[in-house]
């Protein structure tokens, strides 16, 4: 069976750079429960954290001192690319043993998966490597994509401007899509792309929301035990 985890740049490489201690963990916590099942295959799809979000505000701030126009949609998301391609390939190291072929960058052309892992980054502008995601997820029949990151449940709006949101274990996709709306903006800092998200309704995919440092809520949401987190659709 193949999972596919949609990994936040923002656990894997946060604004100090790549979180090394967590990824230790996270590696020997995986493998233990690949070993215990050989079929067991797993997809990683990872974004771009830190690195991306550097190197956008840079080019915002460059164009405001230079008093020009503000950097295009497609310009902030070939960095925000770069930087998932910069880590997938630190991560497809940090799987090294496990993860036997090359970073995926088009979830659309020829992959090979001959290990347990595979890593992948984002593809092109226009949406997040949560889109990548829901298309790998298609392409290996896999119905769930785990987006771990850093909030452990979507809540029914953003808590940090609604103080009274409630967190939310499960919402359908059109309940979903209605809070984050149509259209993607290149950094927003949302649940699931809203771009993947149609995507992922029309292929009638669910996507589990969770707190992606919790490496034992991981396992168990991998495990198909009880869990902390949304369940979309």
């Amino acid at each position: 069976m193949t999972y596919v985890l949609s990994l936040g740049g923002s656990i894997v490489a946060p604004a100090e750079g790549p979180d090394v201690p967590f990824l230790v963990e996270l590696r020997s916590r995986l493998e233990s429960w690949l070993a215990a099942e050989p079929s067991r295959r797993l997809i990683l799809v990872v974004g771009g954290g830190g690195p991306c979000r550097i190197y956008q505000n840079a080019l915002k701030e460059f164009a405001k001192r230079r008093n020009s126009s503000a950097p295009s949609d497609a310009s902030l998301d070939l960095i925000g690319i770069a930087a998932t391609r910069i880590n997938a390939q630190f991560v497809a190291a940090v799987f090294a043993g496990l993860c036997a072929d090359p970073v995926v960058e088009d979830p659309t052309g020829p992959i090979a998966f001959t290990g347990q892992v595979l890593v992948a980054s984002g593809w092109k502008p226009g949406f997040s490597s949560d889109y990548d995601a829901v298309a790998l997820s298609e392409r290996f029949n896999a119905s769930t994509v785990l987006n771990l990151s850093n909030i452990a449940k979507v809540y029914t709006a953003d808590p940090k401007l609604v103080p009274d949101a409630k967190p939310l274990d499960a919402i359908t996709w059109p309940e979903f899509r209605a809070m984050v709306g149509s259209v993607w903006t290149p950094g927003a800092n949302l649940p699931f792309d809203p771009i993947a998200s149609a995507k992922a309704q029309a292929a009638g995919l669910k996507v589990v929301c969770a707190a992606g440092r919790d490496l034992d809520n991981l396992i168990a949401i991998l495990e198909g035990r009880t869990y902390v987190g949304t369940r979309i659709g």
